[in-house]
């Protein structure tokens, strides 16, 4: 079947924007290079006359944070009846909440981080100081601080000792009204992308991420040169295979559709811990599901256009 008109969605209001903007752009040049008609759309207020005035054959959502990856725009698309890649509403909402994520695969059999989720409210209604005591004596050192709902390390932050874990929380809060704090797994940082080929979920070679200082944060991610990504990871076969396996079993424990990339720690023993997972990974030059796909043997472009056409 030929495709004659794609919208790629990107942009929108989030914090991620101008990440977004970017991985919309190089979705849309990886398809023109097939030659497939591509208009490159943002979230804005005449998004919904444009979509009903000229229905594109198909919307390929590249929108990263809220809207974008909280089922909101899917529920729009859903209702015009359109087409799109990526996972389905219900399934996003479930996906963007990291704690209810990680209640998910942890009955999937996944092993997750100890953790425990604060609401702003909460954190100041039961007084900050006891409640950060309470979370070193029942979490021990270092712990791993991230709003509940977000993506590219926004408001993110390691903790090695207590009395940095209050700033950290107010760093969190800027980003969002609930902090989830886990303890801190040392290991072999991973991410493994999952695309859909022929009907089934196929993780990619998974990306070891070696970031400077041993954070991973919003300028390694998308600054080039900041950090290394060795791909394949460092990972011994069969680490490999769990880490893998791991990323599969999410994608399916989640309800997720076409693409998703889970983020991982492999420990010391090769086992695998889930960190969250993300229904709208980066597509931009320093982004891990594009590399993970260079490295597969893959063409970016037909990988695009193959999630585009399972949907006709």
């Amino acid at each position: 079947m030929e495709l004659g008109h794609v919208v790629v969605l990107a942009g929108g209001l989030s914090y991620e924007r101008e990440v977004s903007l970017r991985s919309g752009r190089r979705v849309a040049e990886a398809l023109r290079t097939l030659d497939i008609p591509v208009e490159l759309r943002d979230a804005d207020a005449t998004l919904l006359d444009s979509l009903t005035d000229d229905p594109p054959d198909a919307v390929f959502p590249v929108l990263h944070g809220a809207a974008g990856e909280d089922g909101s725009i899917r529920d729009v698309l859903e209702l015009l009846d359109i087409r799109y890649v990526g996972a389905r509403p219900d399934a996003c909402r479930i996906a963007w909440d990291k704690p209810t994520a990680k209640s998910v695969v942890r009955r999937a059999g996944l092993r997750t981080p100890e953790s425990v989720a604060l609401p702003k409210e909460v954190f100041h209604d039961l007084g900050a100081a006891s409640v950060l005591d309470q979370i070193v004596r029942s979490l021990g050192l270092p712990l791993f601080v991230k709003p509940t709902r977000g993506g590219s390390a926004l408001g993110a932050s390691i903790v090695n000792e207590a009395s940095d874990l209050s700033a950290a929380m107010v760093g969190c809060f800027a980003y969002g009204d609930a902090a989830l704090v886990e303890r801190c797994i040392s290991g072999t940082e991973v991410s493994v992308s999952v695309i859909e080929r022929h009907g089934q979920p196929t993780a990619l070679p998974a990306v070891e991420i070696v970031a400077p200082g041993g954070k991973y944060d919003y300028t390694a991610r998308y600054d080039a040169g900041d950090t290394e990504f060795i791909t394949p990871a460092r990972l011994t076969p069969d680490a490999a295979k769990r880490a893998t396996a791991a990323a599969v079993t999410a994608h399916r424990a989640l309800g997720l559709r076409d693409l998703s990339r889970t983020d991982l720690i492999v420990d010391e023993d090769g086992e695998v811990h889930f960190l969250e997972v993300n229904v709208a990974p980066g597509m931009t030059e320093t982004s891990l599901l594009p590399r993970a796909v260079s490295v597969a043997g893959l063409d970016l472009g037909e990988v695009c256009r193959d999630l585009i056409l399972a949907h006709f």
